[in-house]
């Protein structure tokens, strides 16, 4: 058979033009990443829309996917050659339904962890970090990188505990959740001054954009905690809205490109990565698809590091 060349405008739009795996119960060994969609947006306070993302993040990494590899001139190194991506589509949703959607997306990321693979699931709003880290309560402990304008400790609105304003505050019950750090925060209202509170007396760091601004990457990364393993949650609100506009809830004077990047790439070489999330981009706000594009070429950038620095940590 002649060998297909796979432009970004041929073939299925699977994350990266991954090999597709919808049956959880068929993923093997050999995979490293397994993609899930969580089209979730039931939890949104003000702008709707993120349940879109996950199709529209497939649509976007057709432009930056290598799916044999790709290489980095600035760092003369070739990434993703040997990892094996395979997308495993969506968790079933039901609208309105929010029970039945958590569940899902917990007992789905639950089945992919068992199995030694790495989560990368494409929100969705950032309530489905909450049963995504619930999913994960079998790889050990670890600590949770938040990227995000907003530090997600609340408790509401009214007796609301899931939703997008909670996440972090959800994830920090559960006894496998180390200190975190919340990278990013900035604006008034971002939360209230008991939910910064009590984020502190969890043990977590709290590192404002305009520290990163001031200081820069390299300072922020002496405050990440130093753990085994670590968990990432990249809220896209977390950029400048300059940049990625394309979100429920942007704030001005966020994080730009390599910041970003550079912090990401700075956890990969800090331990193993167990998961991720990427959370809050609303396609119906991309109206030239550039937010997309640059958030799924992020997602892969970043993938591009992990194995690599697990490589290197393994001595291969």
């Amino acid at each position: 058979m002649r060998e297909r060349i796979e432009l970004p405008m041929c073939g299925i739009s699977t994350f990266g033009k991954a090999e597709i795996c919808t049956d959880l119960d068929k993923l093997t060994p050999d995979v490293d990443v397994a993609v899930l969609g969580a089209p979730f947006d039931m939890g949104t306070v003000f702008r709707p829309g993120a349940r879109l993302a996950p199709r529209a993040l497939r649509e976007a990494s057709q432009l930056p996917a290598r799916p044999h590899g790709a290489y980095s001139a600035e760092r003369d190194t070739e990434y993703l050659k040997d990892v094996k991506i395979v997308d495993c589509g969506d968790s079933d949703m039901i609208q309105s339904d929010v029970e039945y959607c958590i569940k899902n997306i917990k007992e789905d990321v639950r089945a992919i962890a068992a199995k030694g693979i790495m989560p990368l699931v494409l929100g969705g709003d950032h309530t489905i970090t909450i049963p995504v880290i619930r999913g994960l309560d079998c790889v050990g402990d670890f600590t949770i990188v938040h990227i995000d304008a907003h530090l997600d400790w609340t408790e509401g609105p009214a007796h609301i505990r899931i939703g997008q304003g909670n996440p972090m505050r959800r994830s920090s019950e559960l006894p496998y959740v180390l200190p975190m750090v919340h990278i990013g925060i900035r604006g008034l209202g971002s939360s209230g001054a008991t939910d910064f509170a009590d984020a502190k007396a969890h043990g977590d760091e709290i590192i404002y954009a305009r520290e990163i601004k001031k200081y820069g990457v390299e300072a922020a990364l002496k405050r990440i905690p130093r753990t085994e393993r670590y968990y990432i949650t990249l809220d896209v609100d977390g950029f400048d809205p300059s940049i990625i506009p394309a979100t429920g809830t942007p704030s001005v004077g966020g994080l730009n490109y390599y910041e970003v990047i550079d912090i990401l790439e700075g956890v990969a070489r800090m331990g193993d990565i167990v998961g991720m999330d990427v959370v809050e981009l609303a396609p119906n706000y991309d109206q030239s698809g550039a937010s997309g594009i640059q958030i799924a070429q992020t997602i892969l950038e970043l993938l591009g590091y992990i194995f690599h620095e697990k490589k290197l940590r393994a001595g291969r």
